[in-house]
């Protein structure tokens, strides 16, 4: 499997060399246009439920568990940090075997110094998962990313 993950401005660039795209935005967002198949999850970029937003879902992170066979996915939130690096780290972690999330998670930050998961969508992805904790604790591990506007555009092959 070949993740491409960045923010909405990559998504024209890279687009073309996906199978589908996972789109990963706020409810009140203007979703690019694409030509591939995709997937369009709406939720607010927030660590923990709040009055008004929308928090990502268990639902939510089956929709992109069920991506897993894709060969080339693209994904992108606004700005490639956030939502769709948790949805990259969700994806590797659901294709390796379990005790490997620490690797991973430390794999994601130097493909991307700005990556700075979800910590919901991670603590979600990993009840689904069955891995005791592990994920967000890997997560929890690599810290906070670089500042950023933008993330960078990882090409994240998974074996």
């Amino acid at each position: 499997m070949r993740l491409l993950v960045g923010p909405i401005t990559a998504v024209g660039r890279l687009e073309a060399e996906a199978d589908h795209v996972l789109s990963l935005i706020s409810p009140d967002a203007a979703a690019p246009a694409v030509t591939q198949p995709r997937t369009l999850l709406r939720f607010n970029d927030i660590a923990e439920q709040r009055e008004g937003l929308i928090a990502p879902s268990a639902a939510m992170i089956e929709a992109i568990l069920a991506l897993r066979d894709t060969p080339t996915l693209l994904i992108h939130c606004f700005a490639g940090v956030s939502r769709s690096t948790a949805a990259a780290y969700v994806l590797a972690c659901a294709t390796r075997p379990t005790g490997e999330e620490g690797a991973l998670a430390a794999q994601l930050r130097s493909l991307c110094p700005e990556a700075t998961p979800n910590p919901l969508m991670i603590a979600l992805a990993d009840r689904i998962l069955d891995r005791g904790g592990a994920m967000a604790r890997a997560i929890a591990g690599i810290g906070r990313g670089v500042d950023a506007y933008e993330g960078t555009v990882i090409d994240w092959r998974l074996a």
